[in-house]
């Protein structure tokens, strides 16, 4: 345990750097990406805003799962992992992953039937799929969770 404790403040400190970046991102870089792309292509400017929101939706949903993260090194710095309360935080995770799939599943429909390029489609279909791995491995890992919370709850009742 002692050597998952160490990597804690480090994960941290990237974590904060994460976060701050996408703020970054959230604020500046992809509304002023869109808007740029607006002036650039008039006939595509009615995309402007769908495109600002949806991507400041996908990094929201990022930072849920950043600020969820950072409770759950909470608990593993206090040894309170396996316990009820890290079971909320996994399940905001799960939502969020679960709410970003939903967004990208409906890009993706949009998408590939107004396309004239297959390129677009198939790289949106590579993050469906890489999006449903994430979100159905953070389901067997809850279930893990439970199962190893359930487990720990019986042994102190033994002992």
């Amino acid at each position: 345990m002692f050597a998952v404790r160490r990597v804690v403040v480090p994960l941290r400190i990237f974590l904060v750097l994460l976060f701050a970046i996408l703020v970054v991102f959230q604020t500046l870089s992809l509304p002023g990406k869109f808007a740029y792309e607006a002036r650039e292509s008039p006939d595509q400017a009615y995309l402007r805003w769908p495109e600002t929101a949806v991507s400041v939706f996908w990094v929201l949903c990022v930072q849920v799962v950043i600020v969820c993260t950072w409770r759950l090194l909470s608990l593993v710095k206090e040894d309170r992992i396996f316990s009820e309360g890290a079971l909320k935080w996994v399940d905001a995770i799960v939502g969020a992953i679960a709410a970003a799939w939903l967004v990208l599943l409906g890009v993706f429909v949009y998408v590939g039937l107004v396309a004239d390029d297959p390129g677009a489609p198939l790289l949106l279909l590579l993050l469906l799929v890489g999006v449903t791995v994430l979100g159905l491995l953070m389901v067997v890992m809850r279930a893990l969770l439970r199962q190893a919370t359930t487990l720990r709850t019986e042994l102190n009742a033994v002992i």
